[in-house]
């Protein structure tokens, strides 16, 4: 958000039509050039994406919209300026993920606080909260659980665009679920019942019409944990166990005492982790059991619907 306070005034001779000459202002077409260079080199990231996070670090920096800078890219920065987007870009190079550093994330078309105590939400989460839509009426009231909630983007997405659902939303951290009420307050998702349990440990309420869940799911010792934003995020919710199923046994196991006949289940997992989900699916009873393909053409999500009548053969 741009906040025209936050905007520093050039230095006197600076503005478009500076030549960042050796030992004046630097202009912003400059800084971003470097910015770039030094973020791809820090972080291996690709070209484009590197040019996109100086981007948007020094917009940030300056209190802009990123168009701003294209359109300004002749100006030249004061030396308030200059340090405030270097403490920044140090904290990026630094390998701190930007979304932390913003304070926030964007995610189903609404800005959500983040912070190093939740995961980052990902535009590929956005496959559940879509599945989930397909399955609420807007018309029927229905109660709803997300299960590991972290900053309650999904819970929160369900709730204000299903109205008349009850929504439940719980995680093992008290600091996780601080972030998410606070959320829900910004937003104004008003209807969400907030819950402190591990799982469905400290869970007395049942009958739920949907349970929903992106739980943690890489093995422990994966080797991504140690590149991107994964170095930054808590390891509780990224790892589950030496296959990465833990968590998702668990959900799976429990959710047939928790949900009503005819209730969903929609869980995200791994790329490689379709036909073990959809294996423990149909042996705790769940039927019409099937997977949803995410943009980027990842098995992203499986989906079954408790019969009560016990395991498929």
């Amino acid at each position: 958000m741009r906040r025209e306070a936050d905007v520093l005034p050039s230095p006197p001779g600076g503005g478009a039509g500076g030549e960042g000459r050796p030992g004046t202002a630097p202009r912003v077409a400059d800084l971003m050039r470097e910015a770039a260079a030094r973020l791809q080199a820090a972080l291996g990231l690709e070209r484009r994406e590197a040019r996109l996070e100086a981007q948007i670090l020094i917009a940030r920096g300056l209190g802009v919209e990123r168009s701003w800078l294209i359109a300004h890219d002749r100006d030249t920065l004061s030396p308030a300026q200059t340090v405030a987007i270097e403490a920044l870009l140090a904290r990026r190079a630094g390998g701190e993920p930007v979304a932390y550093i913003l304070g926030e994330r964007e995610f189903y078309g609404r800005v959500f606080r983040v912070t190093p105590d939740v995961l980052i939400p990902r535009p590929e989460t956005e496959l559940l909260v879509e599945a989930a839509l397909d399955r609420l009426p807007p018309e029927r009231p229905a109660r709803v659980l997300d299960l590991g909630t972290g900053s309650g983007c999904i819970a929160i997405s369900l709730a204000l665009e299903r109205p008349r659902a009850e929504v439940s939303a719980l995680d093992a951290s008290a600091q996780a679920l601080a972030v998410a009420r606070d959320n829900a307050r910004r937003l104004g998702a008003d209807q969400i019942t907030w819950i402190l349990s591990d799982w469905y440990a400290d869970l007395s309420v049942k009958n739920f019409d949907m349970i929903v869940g992106n739980p943690p799911y890489i093995t422990s010792g994966n080797e991504h944990l140690r590149r991107g934003d994964l170095l930054g995020e808590p390891v509780g919710a990224l790892v589950s166990g030496y296959d990465g199923l833990d968590a998702i046994r668990a959900i799976i196991v429990g959710a047939p005492a928790r949900l009503v006949q005819g209730g969903w289940l929609l869980i995200e997992h791994g790329f490689d982790q379709k036909d073990s989900c959809q294996t423990l699916l149909r042996q705790a009873g769940f039927t019409r059991v099937t997977a949803l393909t995410d943009l980027s053409g990842v098995e992203r999500l499986s989906i079954g619907r408790f019969s009560g009548l016990g395991a498929e053969p």
